[in-house]
């Protein structure tokens, strides 16, 4: 949907309008009105993720920062509706990082595992905690279906017989806890070497701690060891951490053989470079 539709709808007055990078599942503007504040409308991939996130914000409100969800439009036959946001201050978690703001990444990612399913709540976000196991099959298998058109007939196997074997060789359970499931650099942001929030709920779950680790380890915290001990420190303070040596193999492995299969799906030649560096870790991974 047009940008200016999306303003009528929402009965806003944009001056200018920029599109934000890294955003791969919805449509996302960053709007500046004429009286000069910044907004966000956000167009979801599916009616399914749209309500999710819609969810996912009443769910954290008052409990973790988030933006203010300011309105919704449920959408109509061609869109499958918008959520308005405000902007939350400061910048993306960036590469200069410093120690101080590891420590509050952990602080709060340890405050967003720390909530649980309410009983009794309607919501779209599933609590895949009781069939842990066979949720991470499931989406393993699904993406399998993608991953084989990418990947040699020999190297499939392979890579099922891995994920069988370290499947059976992971520890106990850590939850039921509110898993992010896209916890990264890109939607965390840090002002005053301090975190001000996240975005980006539309994969949310309630489940097992042990996923959420996986992209933030990938893109930020195995670049620097003084960062990872300072992140461990920030979340060991608000709640117990699990083994990550113990955990994470699987789901780096896990993680690069799924985001090839979701390169398939979304597109081959729009999404190479992610496509390339993950067959490059799946061959590291099956070394």
């Amino acid at each position: 949907m047009h940008i200016q539709q999306l303003a009528k709808h929402f009965n806003l007055h944009i001056r200018s309008v920029t599109d934000v990078p890294e955003s791969f599942s919805s449509t996302v503007y960053r709007c500046e009105l004429v009286s000069g504040e910044h907004i966000y409308i956000k167009v979801p991939y599916t009616k399914l993720k749209f309500q999710r996130e819609v969810d996912a914000y009443a769910q954290l409100k008052g409990k973790v920062a988030v933006p203010d969800l300011l309105d919704v439009w449920e959408g109509d036959e061609q869109t499958v509706g918008a959520l308005l946001l405000s902007e939350l201050k400061g910048e993306t978690l960036g590469k200069l990082s410093t120690e101080k703001e590891a420590f509050h990444v952990g602080v709060y990612h340890a405050q967003l595992h720390e909530i649980r399913p309410e009983e009794g709540m309607e919501t779209s976000i599933d609590n895949e905690f009781p069939n842990w196991r066979e949720f991470v099959d499931r989406m393993f298998y699904s993406f399998a279906e993608d991953t084989k058109k990418q990947i040699s007939a020999k190297k499939l196997d392979a890579a099922l017989m891995k994920y069988e074997t370290m499947k059976n060789e992971m520890p106990p359970l850590d939850g039921p806890a509110f898993l992010h499931m896209d916890f990264r650099p890109a939607n965390i942001l840090v002002h005053n070497e301090t975190v001000t929030g996240s975005i980006d709920f539309e994969s949310v779950r309630f489940g097992v701690t042990e996923m959420d680790f996986t992209k933030l380890y990938r893109d930020y915290l195995q670049k620097d060891s003084a960062l990872f001990k300072a992140y461990q420190q920030g979340y060991k303070s608000i709640r117990p951490l699990i083994d990550l040596q113990a955990v994470l193999p699987f789901y780096r492995f896990t993680d690069a053989f799924n985001s090839i299969g979701w390169c398939e799906r979304r597109g081959v030649e729009k999404n190479r470079a992610f496509l390339e560096q993950n067959l490059s870790l799946l061959d590291e991974f099956l070394k």
